[in-house]
């Protein structure tokens, strides 16, 4: 088996990695395929079908620049990857093409591989003192105070286009509502402009211009630390920052852009692919319409089908070791392949079944690392759609199905546009406070360790619980002690309005007022 970590002799004439000589062809160096460039973009899930024929769960491919890596394409071999950090750390300081100079700072990829003080990179009790941070700050948000402004936020990009009758969703809808609903979580409503959000998916793209855009983001990101610093507010940020895990202002910043560019894109990208599928395949139109999968459930569909990462760089092998067959080195680059492991004929052997209550995919990665934030991408993707198809329930793709383009790098396949008609509706008028309210404060006694035994495992693993504030004083100088808090009831989405596709609209008076008595408002 060819190893992308040896030299290799050049490929024979009739080998097809001549093909596309003196242009960027899909074969590289030593036969290997590029899993960037033109052959990529245009196919990528053909081309990791090609690799899975050629080489097994796990292929040798070569990244920008040509820098050969693994890409691991089995969903068990995925989740033995991501569960075995002593084995695949998340250190890419252990690349040995790091250290010997073969992949430099220059390289368009750097934003996301080179070393940062966050926990993405950590491993161990550094890992779990700074996830522990994000994690606590994330369990403080109100999720249905959440909804609440997603759905306002929702309105507000419809009311600029809804006069219209015609609009491009991804540009004018999924791109942006991520982007201010987390601008607003975190703290920097302010900062929230388009240039904001086309730095913010430039950055991950690999391009010629993703270094700028990351140290555009990067800027905002100082700046809201040092006002949290100095004038603390009930925001993601702030909670940050005051965390006992005393992150340094570096620490903060950096997590700050984790938590922004992995929310944005992922769910810029869940909410295009939703709307797609939605308007063009008729087993969701027929489902949704006969009651039988919610708006969630369609989600869930679309993260097996199209999920908004298809690789993540990446592991580094801690030592040798063997994966899916292959002689893995020790400083040897690996990638988490989302998207090939999600159509892994192992586990799933009909491409086209229902995944219908199966949350078995890796669109959120697995083990140590899986994303903490995965709900709130989720709340924002089926309340901005269930917004969007309330308001615009005639929807309809203004463009045939096989004209949709779309944009594939490294890390996500995205959308270029997806152009829809409707008839032209009023604007209506959206009021009331945007911000998400508190939920708790974080733990004083914040630590890194293991859980206590008497603990239950599945309660551990959802992160440190935040303990209640102090009884204010009563009158005579007696302390009341605080009762027992009820769990919120569970929030539980409306049903969905499910636009035409190239037909005519349906009635959606009693979906409304069915909608509008479900959510309280």
């Amino acid at each position: 088996m060819t190893s992308p970590f040896d030299p290799s002799p050049a490929p024979p004439p009739e080998c097809p990695a001549h093909a596309g000589s003196g242009a960027l062809g899909e074969f590289g160096p030593g036969g290997l395929r590029r899993i960037y460039g033109p052959a990529h973009e245009k196919d990528p899930m053909g081309l990791y079908e090609k690799l899975r024929a050629e080489h097994g769960p796990v292929a040798p491919v070569l990244l920008n620049e040509d820098v050969p890596a693994w890409l691991v394409l089995g969903h068990s071999e995925n989740l033995h990857m991501t569960r075995t950090p002593s084995l695949y750390s998340r250190d890419s300081r252990r690349w040995r093409l790091l250290q010997d100079g073969t992949v430099t700072m220059t390289n368009p990829l750097a934003p996301i591989f080179v070393h940062q003080p966050i926990c993405v990179f950590q491993d161990g009790a550094e890992h779990e003192r700074q996830r522990g941070a994000i994690t606590d700050s994330i369990a403080r948000i109100d999720h249905r105070g959440v909804r609440r402004f997603i759905n306002r936020f929702s309105n507000r990009l419809v009311n600029d286009f809804c006069e219209d009758g015609h609009a491009d969703l991804v540009s004018r809808f999924a791109e942006h509502l991520p982007m201010m609903v987390m601008c607003q979580i975190i703290g920097m409503p302010e900062e929230y402009d388009e240039k904001l959000v086309q730095a913010a998916r430039d950055l991950i793209k690999g391009t010629e211009t993703a270094i700028a855009s990351n140290e555009y983001v990067m800027a905002a990101l100082y700046r809201l630390v040092a006002r949290r610093r100095a004038e603390p507010q009930e925001d993601f940020a702030t909670w940050v920052v005051e965390h006992p895990a005393a992150l340094t202002d570096d620490e903060v910043a950096q997590h700050l852009r984790l938590v922004l560019i992995a929310a944005f894109e992922t769910t810029a990208n869940l909410i295009a692919n939703v709307l797609r599928m939605v308007l063009t395949d008729p087993r969701f139109r027929a489902q949704l319409s006969g009651g039988h999968m919610t708006l969630p459930e369609a989600v869930e569909q679309t993260l097996w089908d199209e999920p908004p990462f298809t690789n993540i760089l990446g592991r580094w092998a801690a030592g040798d070791s063997e994966l899916g067959g292959q002689k893995i080195k020790a400083g040897d680059a690996l990638l988490i392949g989302i998207a090939a492991a999600n159509t892994d004929p192992v586990v799933r052997p009909d491409p086209h079944a229902s995944m219908q209550g199966n949350r078995a995919h890796l669109a959120f990665s697995g083990g140590p690392h899986e994303c903490p934030g995965q709900d709130i991408g989720r709340a924002i993707a089926d309340t901005g759609v269930d917004a969007l198809l309330m308001r615009l329930p005639d929807l309809q793709l203004a463009c045939e199905e096989d004209e949709l383009r779309w944009q594939s790098a490294l890390m996500s396949r995205h959308l270029i546009e997806l152009p829809v008609s409707f008839a032209p509706r009023p604007q209506q008028e959206v009021s009331g406070p945007t911000a998400p309210t508190p939920r708790g404060e974080p733990r004083q006694d914040w630590q890194v360790g293991t859980p206590p035994r008497n603990v239950p495992q599945q309660a551990a693993a959802a992160g440190p619980m935040p303990v209640p504030a102090p009884a204010a004083p009563q009158p005579g100088g007696s302390v009341q002690q605080p009762g027992p808090v009820p769990p919120a009831p569970p929030s539980e989405p409306p049903a969905a309005v499910v636009p035409g596709q190239r037909r005519g609209s349906a009635p959606v008076r009693m979906w409304r007022k069915l909608a509008s008595w479900w959510r309280g408002y």
